[in-house]
């Protein structure tokens, strides 16, 4: 059976790796939460922070090409290097995990689900998700679902 797309790198990295990472967004919750002005710098932040997938198809990518290129230029023995590397591509998407995925951890790459907890954390301390409320007599259906909308765009 195949893991969960959403926890499934999550499941494939050590439990240190992973504590450590949730070590991190409670600091940073904890640290925001007393310095709120610092919240829409931190946004920005995550929102340029590269994922551990983002990362991972990059390295591919990169190592793909320059095989290919040195097996069309060079010597064809090269051609061996995209085969080797869209095979880790094929295992990360069904497991989650392939070697340079822990790697990549270690380094500091955090899926985007550990990425979007910080950042939906943050966005609930700054007060984003109190525009929502619960349905009244006076609020539509229609109205609850805007604001919802428009708290997770913020």
């Amino acid at each position: 059976m195949l893991p969960a797309t959403a926890s499934r790198v999550e499941n494939a990295t050590s439990e240190a790796i992973n504590r450590r990472f949730a070590r991190q967004i409670e600091q940073s919750i904890r640290y925001h939460a007393e310095h709120p002005g610092a919240i829409d710098r931190r946004l920005r932040e995550l929102d340029q922070e590269w994922d551990v997938e983002r990362t991972l198809e990059a390295n591919a990518a990169t190592l793909a090409l320059t095989g290919t290129l040195l097996g069309a230029f060079a010597d064809r023995r090269f051609l061996a290097l995209p085969a080797v590397v869209t095979s880790f591509l094929l295992q990360h998407a069904l497991q989650g995990w392939c070697p340079p995925v822990p790697i990549f951890r270690r380094l500091g790459f955090r899926t985007s689900a550990e990425i979007d907890r910080e950042r939906y954390a943050l966005k609930a301390l700054r007060g984003d998700f109190r525009r929502v409320g619960t349905s009244s007599a006076r609020t539509s259906a229609r109205q609850q679902a805007e604001a919802a909308l428009d708290a997770a765009r913020a």
